[in-house]
Order: C-alpha cells, then structure tokens, then sequence
C-alpha cells in the first residue's frame, strides 16, 4: 500500500478539505482527489462523503484513519531513529503574537535553525485570535498567543506570562500619585487591540474599580504602542518586558501606587498527528529559549511557567 497516498488520506481527514490538503502537501487538488480516489479502489471502500458543508468521513473511512495514522507514525519513527536533526527537512509554520515577537521570538528561531537547518521556518504575525483561527484551519503548525484553544489533535501548553503595569513617560503631567483607578481613567490607556485578552482584563480591572466610561485606544502594534506612550499621548498598559530599556534607561517609569492589570499569559498550541511529529521538538527548543530569556530578564518581566500539556477537545 502506498503510504504517500495514507498521509494524504490522514491529512484530508483532519483538514477536511481537499484544497488545505493540496496546500499542505505542496500538490494540487486534481493530485490530491486522484490518489483518495486510487487509495478508495485499493480498499474497496469509499472513505469520505462529500456535500456543501465539506468533507467528512465514511464510518469505514474513520476506520481506516485508525490504522493508517499507527502506519505512518511507525514510518516517521523509524525514520527519525535512523537520521540526525541536521538532516531532516520540511517545513514548520510558526505564528506568534506582537508580544512574543518583540521578546524571545528570534533566540527561539535562532535555536530551531541551529537544531534543524534544513527545516525552513515561515513566521506569521497577528493578533492571537486571528492565529488561532489560522491554527484550526490548518494554516499554522505552531501558535504562541494568550488562549487555550479546544479543537480535534490540538494540544495546548502555558509557557509564561508576563507582568503588565501601568507605563508613563518620566517626568510628564501623567507621572504622578493616583488616589484610585477611577482617576488614573480619566487619562487616556493605550493598550492592546479590540477583544484581546489584555484589553478585556483592563476592562475588567477598570470595572472592578467602578469605571464606567474608561477612555481606552486599542493598538494593536507594540511599535506604534511604545511610541505613543514615549510622546506623552496617554497612559500605556504593557508588558514591562516590552520597555525593558527604556525603563532603564529612565525614559519612562512604572506607576506603583494603582492595582497592576493581570499578566499576560504565553500559550504554545500545536497540531498533533501524523507529519506533525516535529511540532513537539520546536515546543522543547521553544522552552530552552524561554528558560534563558526569563533568566537573563528577571521575574519581574516575565515569569516562567511549566505545566503537563494536556489534550484538548472539542
């Protein structure tokens, strides 16, 4: 039995898509229907049903995705039992939020590189919600954005968070005692874009403080973030680590004196299955670069965090 039309049958089942498959798998859609088609004459049987809502299994076809998927993982683990990483190729789709780009994103990349030079490496940035869609579509490989995602072969992981407070410029009309939250909203927030996890724990934050019409703007780049908190356009909500220089270097300051909104978490979520097997290894060499970063930083930019990975579900 050809095992290159197993993967593609594996791949079709859990995209469900004909055409994410052919994207996947470098092919195109004529190819891809031509080798269900061979492998559904070979069996005998027919494997998928198709109508306007996609394609989904035959119960002899769910049958087979059992038997195929042990096939091939016995296939890639011999294969990986008898290779060096230096040699092994592919492709991995990483997507990350702004966050993570701006931090420890390219220690992280470097590793990868260094442990898998043949492997070419396609970055995605956006916001997380955006990634996660991307992630289910079968767009994505790898996300590292703030939500644990439910959803077929996904498995999630809690890297770290990063502590986020209340960032002035040094010096300027907002770099002063507040007596509440009610006050500091009278100034302008800056934080993250519209629905994120953060804009929503600092809506939350500013309703716990009795805040009914807080005046937030929603960016979503840390860049054009930064910069208006540095010229003075408002009060910025950000992860320390984000202005880790600039706080050094005295060109803004951290207010003290006014409850500090929720970190920001860093979830690591990954397709699981049959040609994913190298997901798992860019998870570990993701947590190397973390364990670095967070000790060269300090707890007080970000804070390590190294649960069990469990499955999800839909």
């Amino acid at each position: 039995m050809n095992l290159r039309f197993l993967e593609t049958f594996v791949w079709v089942a859990r995209l469900k898509s004909f055409r994410l498959t052919a994207e996947k798998l470098f092919s195109t859609q004529a190819s891809i229907s031509s080798r269900i088609a061979a492998l559904e004459d070979e069996l005998g049987t027919r494997l998928f049903l198709r109508d306007s809502k996609g394609v989904s299994l035959t119960p002899e076809g769910q049958k087979v995705l059992e038997y195929a998927e042990r096939m091939i993982d016995t296939m890639q683990a011999l294969k990986q039992s008898i290779s060096d990483t230096g040699n092994i190729q592919g492709r991995i789709r990483v997507g990350a939020m702004d966050t993570v780009i701006h931090t420890w994103l390219s220690p992280f990349v470097t590793r990868v590189m260094e442990r898998y030079p043949a492997v070419e490496i396609e970055l995605t940035a956006d916001t997380a919600r955006n990634l996660n869609e991307q992630l289910l579509k079968g767009y994505l490989d790898i996300v590292f954005q703030t939500d644990m995602v439910n959803g077929d072969s996904v498995r999630n992981l809690e890297l770290a968070a990063f502590p986020v407070r209340w960032i002035v410029p040094t010096g300027s009309l907002y770099h002063r005692s507040y007596a509440s939250m009610e006050e500091l909203a009278r100034e302008r927030i800056i934080t993250f874009s519209k629905n994120s996890r953060p804009h929503q724990d600092i809506l939350n934050l500013l309703h716990a403080g009795s805040v009914s019409a807080p005046r937030i703007n929603c960016v979503n780049s840390i860049a054009a973030m930064t910069r208006l908190v540095r010229d003075g356009f408002g009060i910025g909500a950000l992860p320390q680590a984000l202005v880790h220089d600039e706080l050094k270097q005295g060109l803004l300051s951290i207010l003290d004196e006014v409850p500090e909104p929720p970190s920001l978490p860093v979830v690591a979520t990954w397709r699981t299955g049959v040609g994913l097997e190298l997901s798992e290894d860019i998870i570990a060499l993701a947590c190397e670069a973390l364990d670095v970063y967070a000790e060269e930083m300090g707890a007080a930019c970000m804070a390590r965090v190294s649960p069990v990975p469990e499955q999800q579900s839909a």
